[in-house]
């Protein structure tokens, strides 16, 4: 007899947890080793091609491709963990309260909410860096900011939801306060929708700090970044290729694999879809 778990499992949320779980090993085995320093720049080795030593190469300044992919995930993995936790902690209790308060004081919330939503995340994410200065800390905290409204939007919604069953009216006829209601009943609720939400927004966080770093708001050198390796072989492209494939590749694979994660984690987590199946 076939399990609901075994139901409800999909290729899609395998093929993500896989591809998330290669960026993340990357990430944590480079705390651990890199085949050779990411920053070390030797110009004897400069654009060299893939050798038993250089398993892809060496870029213009001579560090080694690998190396900083492997560098450059764990950056990748930084920025939007606290990108999304910045946009989970402000945005999830902003829809909570725009649901279960004043309606008055919902309307307000989501009128802010939709002016925020008007900037995009890049574009954020350039203003403060013009303002505060380039740096992984402005990009996490303008990519956190500028996927609140997604959040709060989610949180509303899922509220709203749980707010219309029976045993939230029973607990509100029963006396519970507000706080009560919404710590015991309407969070682990919907933890379903905020964990897939997440799934969503890091892949945007991942594109977002990729596009900062090329432009040059984002992780400033030498720190290795994806985003800044394909800045740094738009010269090279016609001669090298090379050089902004594999950080190309890495990029596309991270947020294709969160992006399948957080469909996947929908799937499983959604009883609606699940009951079609």
């Amino acid at each position: 007899m076939t399990t609901l778990s075994t139901k409800r499992r999909t290729p899609t949320l395998t093929v993500g947890a896989v591809l998330v779980g290669l960026v993340v090993l990357l990430a944590f085995v480079s705390f651990l080793w890199t085949p050779h320093d990411p920053t070390r720049v030797d110009a004897a080795v400069r654009l060299l091609g893939p050798t038993g030593d250089y398993l892809l190469g060496t870029d213009k300044f001579g560090r080694d491709l690998v190396s900083q992919i492997m560098v450059g995930a764990r950056t990748t993995l930084y920025v939007g963990v606290v990108a999304v936790g910045v946009a989970a902690v402000i945005g999830t209790p902003l829809g909570i309260l725009a649901a279960m308060g004043p309606r008055w004081l919902g309307e307000f919330v989501m009128r802010v909410n939709d002016l925020v939503l008007a900037f995009p995340a890049l574009l954020l994410a350039i203003m403060f860096g013009a303002v505060y200065g380039a740096s992984t800390l402005t990009a996490m905290i303008a990519i956190g900011i500028a996927t609140v409204p997604s959040f709060a939007r989610i949180a509303r919604s899922g509220t709203l939801q749980v707010m219309s069953t029976e045993y939230v009216l029973a607990a509100r006829a029963a006396g519970r306060s507000r706080f009560a209601i919404a710590r015991r009943h309407v969070l682990p609720n919907i933890a379903g929708l905020l964990i897939v939400q997440s799934s969503v927004s890091f892949a945007i966080a991942v594109l977002a700090e990729a596009a900062l770093s090329f432009l040059g708001f984002g992780t400033r050198p030498p720190t290795p970044s994806w985003g800044r390796m394909l800045q740094e072989s738009q010269e090279l492209l016609a001669v090298e290729p090379r050089l902004a494939l594999v950080p190309g590749i890495a990029i596309a694979i991270a947020v294709l694999g969160f992006n399948l994660l957080g469909d996947g984690l929908r799937d499983r987590l959604d009883p609606r879809l699940a009951g079609r199946r």
